[in-house]
């Protein structure tokens, strides 16, 4: 949701393509469009460093003040370097408090599965619908104690407030299992049992 640490000066910006765009990102910004409930889209820059602390979180909100009008933006998009990780360019959606906004967000898993046992996720993220200030940074799945054979599905999973799910309910997201043995192990409890046999057979 939008607090304060995501509250950023924005600048607008008339010079476009990739000379310009590195020269935005050398002087420590970052290139954004911000689009959205029918506007023009608007070119903005936005400081880099700050932008880089408030991306740690999924589907951050910010609260932009752009020539001293605010505006929330949600960041729908990050173009990223793909060798430096530097981040290239960001796509920002215009919201509105109230409104609802379809998001993905994170599944995170926490607690010790029964002895013996290990924890396979199928999904990183569940698709949510949920007003726009108030996205949660992660869902959370406790695994504390279940047993093999145990599945977690989309719809058994707690949402806040008055998100709604719109993955699939049945889709499943954590299941319980016991870790096939490994190949040595196998072959050697197949090995001790032909001889269990053989031994049985003899007698």
């Amino acid at each position: 949701m939008a607090d304060d640490s995501n509250k950023v000066v924005a600048e607008t910006r008339d010079q476009f393509g990739k000379g310009a765009a590195r020269k935005i990102r050398a002087a420590g910004k970052i290139p954004a469009v911000l689009y959205g409930h029918g506007n023009d889209p608007q070119h903005l820059t936005l400081p880099a460093h700050q932008l880089g602390l408030i991306l740690r979180k999924a589907n951050a909100v910010l609260d932009l003040d752009i020539a001293g009008t605010s505006q929330l933006a949600l960041v729908k998009d990050v173009q990223k370097d793909p060798v430096r990780q530097i981040i290239e360019h960001i796509d920002l959606i215009i919201v509105r408090r109230g409104e609802k906004v379809q998001v993905e967000v994170p599944v995170h898993v926490e607690g010790e599965s029964f002895s013996g046992t290990i924890v396979v996720q199928d999904l990183a993220t569940i698709h949510i619908e949920t007003e726009a200030t108030h996205i949660p940074e992660r869902v959370v799945v406790d695994v504390e104690g279940l047993e093999d054979g145990t599945h977690v599905t989309a719809g058994q999973i707690e949402l806040p407030g008055s998100a709604s799910l719109l993955t699939d309910a049945d889709a499943l997201v954590v299941a319980i299992t016991v870790p096939a043995a490994p190949a040595a192990e196998a072959t050697e409890e197949a090995e001790a049992a032909a001889e269990a046999e053989v031994a049985a057979d003899a007698e």
